[in-house]
């Protein structure tokens, strides 16, 4: 059963979460190059909860995904490119999904979408941060939501162990 069942969103809870996750990548810029990203609002405590709980378990993610080449790669081709950059981070999520969903790849896009949002603000181009929360978001709800609601939702996921 999805979060929805249980009086909670998963749509908002994700949308919350992709907030967040840019936030705290961004947390150590200067906050004169950070432009003000609309927070998604979550309804309840409970929601509040889950969004932080969740970002650690990205974190945890991202954290191992620090080192490798080919991720740092795919970011930097994102930032530098200079044809549509929606184009090119469309390309990367969905190589990231090329052999699936799952919930460890899941925060692996939003991991990227945080770390593509720090490349900008250090290129000069905060304004590209907004269009990478946009896109990010619009990926999350026309290719993953679904997929999230069929596995029992937020509530259910286990983002560390799943592969």
């Amino acid at each position: 059963m999805a979060c929805e069942g249980n009086g909670m969103s998963d749509e908002r809870i994700g949308t919350a979460l992709i907030t967040e996750v840019i936030e705290e990548e961004l947390k150590d810029m200067p906050a004169e190059d950070v432009p003000h990203l609309a927070s998604a609002k979550v309804k309840t405590e409970h929601e509040k909860k889950m969004v932080t709980q969740l970002g650690v378990m990205v974190r945890i993610i991202g954290d191992r995904m620090q080192d490798d080449q080919e991720f740092q790669d795919a970011v930097d081709g994102v930032a530098k490119c200079s044809g549509s950059k929606w184009d090119k981070f469309n390309g990367v999520a969905e190589k990231v999904f090329e052999h699936g969903i799952t919930w460890e790849r899941i925060a692996a896009l939003f991991y990227v979408a945080g770390k593509l949002a720090v490349k900008m603000v250090e290129a000069h181009l905060p304004q590209s941060v907004s269009e990478i929360l946009k896109w990010t978001i619009d990926f999350f709800k026309n290719k993953l939501l679904d997929w999230i609601r069929e596995h029992g939702g937020w509530v259910r996921q286990n983002l560390i162990s799943s592969t």
